[in-house]
């Protein structure tokens, strides 16, 4: 029962997001981490390539459930070279971007890139929050019967 509440509507949507964008911000932290170090190749993941994985996973479950409520159900994200569901969760294969400066000592850092990449992360993480948190709200309105 509690199993058919969480998998309902947007809340897998949102927690797919919130994983990735936490996932995400560890990769760009660790490419700030190591801006000076030399022979580093900074990496990552494409929000555009997690925007299309997710939006075939919504689709699928949409077609999977047909009549029967195409907002209701797991989400079965597709396989992808580049993000991966497993037990552990959400993991990232990051790849080196085509970008940057290659400096002297072989980094191809560009710190402005990472700062904007880290601050767009963050509002993505931050709205998928704000919509769990009013998810939440909802449902805990709806069991106490105050709605």
């Amino acid at each position: 029962m509690i199993n058919g509440i969480v998998n309902t509507g947007a809340l897998p949507v949102l927690e797919m997001a919130v994983g990735y964008a936490s996932a995400r911000q560890r990769l760009l932290a660790h490419n700030i981490a190591n801006l000076s170090t030399p022979d580093f190749v900074q990496r990552d993941v494409s929000p555009e390539t997690f925007q299309q994985y997710l939006r075939e996973a919504v689709q699928e479950r949409r077609e999977r459930r047909g009549s029967a409520g195409g907002m209701q159900g797991e989400l079965r994200p597709p396989s992808s070279r580049e993000i991966q569901i497993g037990p552990a969760g959400l993991r990232l294969s990051p790849k080196s971007p085509r970008s940057g400066v290659l400096f002297h000592d072989r980094n191809n850092r560009d710190i402005e890139r990472l700062m904007q990449d880290m601050a767009e992360n963050s509002a993505a993480y931050r709205v998928a929050i704000d919509l769990m948190r009013s998810q939440s709200e909802i449902m805990k309105m709806a069991i106490a019967q105050r709605v």
